[in-house]
This record gives C-alpha cells, structure tokens and sequence, in this order.
C-alpha cells in the first residue's frame, strides 16, 4: 500500500517539470449538470467539473475504482492550467495530480479491494478468435445498445462492457487472440436491471459469451485527504 504525501508529490512534480506554470481554480455556482473538459498542447481547461471528476481524469480511473468522501462530486469548478513550453502533452495527467494536490491538499494511495462486479466467462459456442494482424490497432465503436469493433480481444471486450455496466467486468474466458464483434441489445428497458438483463442475453445468444455477477478484486484510488475548498490563486 502506496501513500503519496503532499511535499513529496509536489517537490518530484516541479523537479521533473510535471507542474503546470499557471494554474486558475474558481468555483463554479451555475447549477448547471453539463460539464466540459478540454485539452491541447497548451494546457487544460474545464468548466463546472466536480473533484471526483478531475481525480477520475487524473488518475484515469473509473468511478467504480475510486473511493472517497461522499461529498466529492457536490461542489464543482471552473480550472484553467497553462503547462510549461516543450512538456510533453503526455505529462498532462501528472500536472493534474499535482494540481490537485497543491490546490486541493490530495492525498491517495492504492490498494486491492473487493468490489461488486461480473465475470466475462465462456458459453458454450465461443466466438472464433484470430491473431492479431500485424501493424494494426483494435478499432472499437460504442453508441447506444450497440458495441462494434475489429480486432477486440476479451480484455478489450470486458472493458466495453464495463462502461456500458458502470461496474468492474474482468476477463475470465481464458480465450487468447482477437475477434470481430457486432453486439446489439435494447437500452430501452425501464428498469436498470432490465437493461442489463437484455445485454446480457445479446452477450450469451450474439456472442457465445456469458456475464456472471460475482466479487471481484480490484485496485482502487483511495483518498486519504482531500480539502472541500481550494487554496486562493
């Protein structure tokens, strides 16, 4: 179990140059339930986002995998960090953490937990499954009771899925290589649990596949300390 203390986080960030230059944290009281995020080469900026939302981003986890004070995703913002000259855009969510942690007063560490979630399992008629051809991608596209793509391992599939979910889903087929997929179910069910039901049939009857719901393990981004109101700019 790994905790990251304030000092330490800040004093690697700026020794590395993972520290954004200049840095704008205002409250956002619109009362609005959009947000947006956006990033360039420049830097990042982002309206009426909430804690729990710039944390998911910053250590790219999904909200299933973060655990911390119920209030997180109350209070929202308006951030606006201009990032160094030459850093690599790929140092981005670092800056963000160092932000977070300079601003915020963060404090997280890591470690395994037992979560509610499903098993990605074998049925009965798998899928045929294929190598990888070689130069190429997984081409995947999602939209709503649809979940297409080429080249999708079960790995890749347990990842869509959980999306679609909102809940831990790991790959227990044990079957290796990559798959074309065209999965269609109906989203359209009143109920959540009838939702699930239908892509749940679509998986076993479209796909040879079954979801299994079951605890799983997990790594989970644990706040240790987090301040409700930001230092002033």
């Amino acid at each position: 179990m790994l905790r990251v203390s304030i000092g330490v986080a800040l004093w690697l960030a700026v020794a590395l140059g993972q520290s954004f230059e200049v840095t704008s944290v205002k409250p956002n009281k619109s009362g609005s339930n959009s947000s947006h995020t956006g990033t360039t080469d420049h830097g990042i900026t982002a309206e009426n986002v909430s804690l729990k939302q710039l944390i998911e981003r910053a250590y790219d986890v999904a909200e299933y995998s973060l655990s911390g004070p119920a209030w997180l995703g109350d209070d929202k913002f308006d951030i606006a960090a201009k990032q160094p000259v030459d850093a690599p855009r790929a140092q981005m969510r670092l800056m963000l953490q160092s932000l977070l942690a300079e601003r915020f007063g963060l404090v997280v560490h890591r470690e395994s937990k037992s979560v509610s979630g499903y098993i990605l399992m074998a049925g009965k008629k798998p899928p045929t499954l294929h190598e990888k051809p070689r130069d190429t991608g997984t081409n995947t596209n999602t939209g709503r009771g649809t979940i297409k793509g080429t080249n999708v391992s079960m790995v890749d599939l347990a990842g869509l899925l959980s999306r679609q979910l909102d809940q831990p889903v790991q790959d227990q087929t044990g079957l290796l290589g990559v798959f074309d997929i065209n999965l269609e179910w109906s989203p359209d069910q009143a109920q959540a649990d009838d939702r699930a039901s239908s892509l749940f049939t679509a998986i076993q009857e479209q796909l040879g596949l079954k979801l299994q719901a079951q605890k799983i393990t997990l790594d989970v981004l644990v706040v240790d300390h987090v301040e409700r109101v930001p230092t002033e700019n």
